[in-house]
């Protein structure tokens, strides 16, 4: 039989599709599987528009056999098989589609039946992948109605052979002969029972006709995002989770999601309820399970989640999506947008139901991904803030539990203007702050920031519902009016100022200026800073590779009604030497109260020693 080349294509262009569509190798049996999936589509809807004919169900599935001693894998289906025209019009013409083509005509003529056929084998170059992992593809096949069959051979861009040959049943076979491992490729891995039964469940599992190996079926056909809404139990939602190892836990919230309209799309949707180890790692893979038709397409497609909502399972299917062709990569049209945003929109509904009908559950997700909200809150310039301003929260010095911004600003009294915040490392060290004094004699609460990323998220948010933030340590919390600051407080100052000149003198430049404190009551000493940069900033930033040597204009706020100020204005008229002392140990008390280091703890220890003697 004569060797017949591949119309209008050369052996640069298949080797071009095998070597560079497709990026991973083992999509070749989606492809296949997808395609006999089609065949027997083709089948069924034949059987459906015509008259007096019976047939079993049972009849019809796919069928994968492996034989090592051959390097034989070989995928055999009941569909509506091929003579040789429809061999050379299919498999003779590299990316001629007859599934293409027939979905259109069904579209076109019958649109009662249409919805019965779900063709998802559009693109002729498909079957073309198997030349990824074989040295010669045979495909043998006899048309439904016909009593010849043929068989097709080819081993490359070389061209192929068709011939006549002998089939008992109607249908196709498709035997590839597994290529000899090369380099750093393992094709051995395809005549593993295990590993093509892995990839069945991992790309066609939903594929609607039973796949075999032997006589068990090993695909589960019916994707629970096909059952109605109704029929879900909670058991189903959970049991799906663990099988597609979303997770080991149990999910705090599970959503089925479904959208009818110009795109179309079905979704479910898994909030977890604790954090992945790697979650806050680079090697995180976020992204949902993204389908076509019930075949996997992408299985982490991390354009339908932003960043902030990264920690969402689940999987989304869609018929109307825009493939190229290898359907292993997307186009990036508005259909994919338009999925990405009603999706983003969901989440953001099904969270906010949560904080407020399932506030425990809630707490328990914000404690887990609280961070990644705030991340998001920062990024890009505030741009996410309409979704996550009502989404985060922090804790409470009132309510002694976390609280959404909302819940702070319902809560606030007419005469009090910010909102305020504490930074430090946690709750309780933040709970001990001096500053913390005024605020509690005053019942203003506070919010306590202890991740890093929260400054530095508010300062991006910058107010809520018209009430801008402001730390405690602020260098001017605008209290003084309310504090009633009388004429002797203003000229105990000025009287002072020789003294506080010398303290900030005697410090070197590690402040910016010195003064009397309006926030103390029974502490000592404390910072505050002015400018952009908070101590809490400069913290964060220190730690940073490049936030090196990155500075808060720093405030030493001394309490004059402490005894430690009358040693310090004694000490400052009768020994100098002893009140730079004391202007030390204050300026390094301070420090250690914010959780900065000292920065000379042995002048700091002889400093201590010196005055207690």
């Amino acid at each position: 039989m004569k060797t017949r080349q591949f119309q209008a294509e050369s052996k640069r262009l298949l080797d071009l599709m095998i070597n560079s569509i497709y990026t991973h190798k083992e999509i070749f049996l989606r492809e296949l599987i997808s395609n006999a999936s089609d065949a027997i589509d083709k089948n069924y809807y034949r059987i459906l528009t015509s008259e007096n004919i019976t047939f079993d169900k049972n009849d019809f599935y796919i069928q994968i056999s492996i034989d090592k001693d051959a390097r034989t894998l070989t995928i055999e289906d009941t569909g509506i098989g091929m003579n040789m025209e429809d061999m050379e019009e299919n498999l003779g013409t590299i990316a001629k589609s007859g599934s293409l083509a027939f979905k259109q005509q069904v579209s076109d003529t019958d649109s009662e039946s249409k919805d019965e056929v779900d063709i998802i084998g559009q693109f002729g170059v498909g079957f073309y992948s198997a030349f990824m992992v074989s040295d010669k593809v045979t495909v043998i096949s006899r048309k439904v109605g016909e009593e010849k069959a043929f068989r097709w051979v080819s081993e490359g861009a070389d061209g192929y052979v068709v011939e006549e040959c002998e089939r008992e049943k109607e249908g196709t076979t498709i035997i590839l002969e597994i290529k000899e491992n090369a380099d750093e490729t393992d094709y051995d891995q395809y005549l593993e029972d295990y590993k093509v039964r892995s990839l069945v469940k991992k790309y066609s599992d939903f594929i609607k006709y039973p796949v075999k190996m032997g006589d068990e079926v090993i695909n589960s056909m019916v994707p629970l995002w096909k059952k109605n809404k109704s029929e879900i139990t909670e058991e189903d939602y959970e049991n799906f989770y663990k099988e597609k190892h979303f997770g080991f836990d149990k999910p705090l919230k599970s959503i089925y999601y479904s959208v009818d309209g110009v795109s179309s799309f079905t979704s479910i949707l898994y909030i977890p309820g604790r954090t992945p180890f790697d979650f806050y790692s680079k090697d995180f893979e976020r992204g949902l399970e993204l389908y076509s038709n019930n075949v996997m397409i992408m299985q982490k497609c991390q354009d339908l989640l932003p960043e902030y909502f990264g920690f969402v399972q689940g999987v989304v299917d869609s018929q109307d999506l825009s493939l190229n062709i290898s359907r292993e990569l997307l186009q990036h049209d508005r259909q994919l947008q338009f999925i990405s945003k009603k999706i983003k929109e969901k989440i953001k509904k099904e969270l906010l139901s949560m904080q407020k009908d399932d506030r425990e559950n809630y707490v328990t997700f914000f404690e887990a991904f609280g961070r990644t909200l705030k991340f998001g809150l920062y990024s890009e310039y505030g741009m996410n803030r309409d979704i996550l301003e009502d989404l985060i929260m922090f804790y409470s010095s009132t309510k002694k539990e976390l609280v959404t911004l909302k819940e702070y600003v319902e809560r606030m009294g007419e005469d009090q203007k910010y909102i305020y915040y504490a930074t430090g490392e946690n709750v309780d060290k933040i709970g001990k702050l001096p500053q913390l004094e005024i605020f509690a004699d005053k019942n203003y609460e506070v919010l306590f920031f202890n991740d890093e990323v929260d400054e530095f998220a508010i300062r991006v948010l910058a107010s809520y519902s018209e009430k801008e933030f402001k730390s405690i340590s602020s260098g001017d919390l605008e209290l003084e009016k309310e504090n009633d600051e009388s004429e002797e407080n203003k000229k105990e100052s000025d009287q002072n100022k020789e003294l506080f000149d010398f303290v900030t003198e005697s410090l070197g430049g590690k402040i910016k200026s010195a003064k009397a404190s309006k926030k103390l009551k029974t502490h000592p000493v404390c910072l505050s800073s002015e400018g952009e940069l908070s101590i809490e900033m400069e913290k964060v930033l220190s730690m940073m590779p490049d936030g090196g040597g990155v500075k808060a204009e720093k405030i030493l706020e001394i309490n004059t009604s402490h005894k430690i100020f009358e040693l310090l204005k004694e000490s400052f008229v009768n020994d100098k030497d002893k009140a730079k002392k004391i202007a030390r140990v204050l300026y390094n008390q301070a420090l250690l109260i914010e959780g900065l280091s000292v920065e000379d703890p042995v002048e700091y220890a002889n400093d201590v020693c010196s005055l207690m003697m």
